[in-house]
């Protein structure tokens, strides 16, 4: 409860701004859903067969997994706002076409006999007559549709749209319960309000529902004009992966870039998504600059296997390869790697003497292991470490990435899996074993760039290159901590580093 408390009173402006973004995703894509659902009910409501063939193809379009229909999306219109409005209003068009078909359709027949007895025209009596007596049911259709996609609107943040699941992925990413909390109770919450707000709508007059919708067009459209007028052509956009580690990099960046032009416009996108979305998004021109890893990039981006343990060889492999690839530039990297790691508690060192690990070699009848399921059967993770230092932990337990920490730290294993700048080393006083034989692969990060951000921004690559050589695994592991366990901002935390290291001015 402590925790969650702190956050609200240290993340509230962040988490308005997700709540911000998550309401507008919601309410646009409701609205353009009863723009193209409310019409087409309307138009066929004289047309039974080709009303049911509608709405059989919409409830199609409801089973399809919202992660398949995003992925879908994205090698379409990329990543995103524009592809998880598609995919909401795709999900919000079936209730709202079927409960306008319904609402329209069971109108008494003699209602309808009696507004052509008295000479009303088709239109009239749509305005005066149909859409008043079908309303309750429309709304009711909105309704369902504004639950559902409030509920969906969570997965947005894994293509970088931003809003409240970015606080759910983030606590199941980290183990933090009271992130988690966070987004799924704003979310409910939502979901609370505007169904009420709906419901109360249904009960104005016809008049009235239509003067509120169309103040709510106007409003959402003048903003969205106003977006795109008043953002500067000249801006350089930075997005980060999910965690804290990217989003200080990316206010590091910002604060660098400002530095060297402070005229500059800047705009960050933290918690913008996975590798593959993110990567997209460079190539597509959608951001400018992101922090990628040298083993990433070899592994995931130019898929290059056995590419060795030198990291300056690796680097300039990777930076070769990208540039050929997708004429993206890859810049310096800081001296920090965030690879692999094995982690051990510090009462378990300091029995052993343990600082390797090969020195676990002798203690392996004595070890409590407990990895994730992923680094337990990789080459590159405990099967190729087996080899690599003759190993074999006979009592060894998988388990999910978010609770190796925990079961350290409550004496249920003495050594996990894990990365070398994790925080959880410092919460939990813990020691990572220096792997003498240089097994692990190379992870060291460094801004990935467009050719054509460098070619806009003269001294966009000077700025960037001031974290060359820069940031060592304790320096990048303490700054972790302070975001991660004191809930300290990022953008602070960055700027701190750079002042202390004399990379900015103040």
């Amino acid at each position: 409860m402590n925790n969650f408390v702190n956050i609200l009173q240290t993340q509230h402006k962040d988490i308005l701004n997700s709540l911000g973004q998550h309401l507008s995703i919601s309410l646009i894509s409701l609205l353009i859903a009863a723009v193209i659902a409310i019409p087409l009910a309307i138009w066929l409501r004289r047309y039974k067969k080709a009303a049911e063939i509608v709405l059989q193809i919409t409830s199609v379009f409801q089973t399809i997994p919202s992660l398949a229909l995003l992925g879908i999306l994205i090698p379409i219109v990329g990543i995103g706002t524009v592809p998880a409005v598609i995919a909401l209003v795709v999900y919000a068009v079936m209730p709202i076409f079927q409960n306008t078909y319904s609402g329209f359709t069971s109108i008494d027949a003699s209602l309808e006999e009696a507004a052509d007895a008295f000479g009303l025209s088709k239109w009239h009596k749509l305005i005066k007559i149909e859409l008043p007596l079908a309303m309750p049911l429309i709304v009711s259709g909105l309704r369902i549709a504004m639950v559902l996609i409030i509920g969906t609107a969570t997965l947005a943040a894994l293509i970088g749209a931003g809003g409240l699941g970015t606080y759910i992925l983030l606590g199941i990413e980290t183990n933090n319960n009271a992130l988690l909390l966070i987004g799924a109770i704003l979310s409910a919450l939502l979901a609370l309000v505007f169904s009420a707000l709906i419901r109360f709508l249904g009960k104005l007059s016809f008049k009235k529902i239509m003067i509120v919708l169309a103040g709510i067009i106007v409003l959402f459209g003048g903003w969205g004009i106003y977006s795109v007028v008043s953002k500067p052509l000249s801006t350089i956009t930075i997005a980060g992966k999910m965690g804290s580690e990217p989003e200080i990099l990316i206010n590091m960046y910002k604060d660098l870039i400002q530095e060297e032009n402070p005229k500059q416009k800047v705009e960050i996108k933290p918690n913008f998504g996975t590798t593959n979305f993110l990567y997209k998004a460079l190539k597509s021109g959608q951001i400018d600059v992101y922090p990628e890893f040298t083993g990433t990039v070899m592994e995931s981006l130019v898929k290059v296997q056995n590419y060795g343990h030198n990291p300056d060889k690796i680097y300039k492999q990777g930076k070769s390869m990208l540039k050929k690839q997708d004429n993206l530039d890859y810049l310096s990297p800081m001296e920090y790697q965030n690879g692999y790691a094995l982690v051990v508690t510090k009462e378990f060192a300091k029995k052993y003497n343990l600082k390797t690990i090969q020195d676990l070699a002798a203690v392996q009848d004595q070890v409590k292991a407990g990895f994730d399921i992923d680094f337990y059967n990789q080459k590159d993770g405990y099967q190729g470490i087996k080899k690599a230092y003759n190993l074999d932990f006979g009592n060894v337990n998988t388990m999910q990435p978010s609770i190796r920490y925990k079961a350290i730290a409550n004496g249920k294993v003495n050594l996990v899996d894990g990365y070398t700048t994790d925080p959880q080393v410092q919460k939990y006083h813990l020691v990572v074993l220096k792997d003498n034989k240089s097994f692990f692969p190379p992870y060291q990060g460094a801004p990935l760039v467009t050719d054509k951000a460098i070619k806009e921004h003269p001294g966009l690559k000077k700025a960037l290159n001031k974290l060359s050589g820069k940031i060592s695994v304790k320096d990048m592991q303490k700054m972790n901590y302070q975001v991660t366990f004191q809930h300290k901002k990022a953008k602070t935390v960055a700027h701190d580093y750079l002042d202390k290291h004399n990379l900015i001015k103040e």
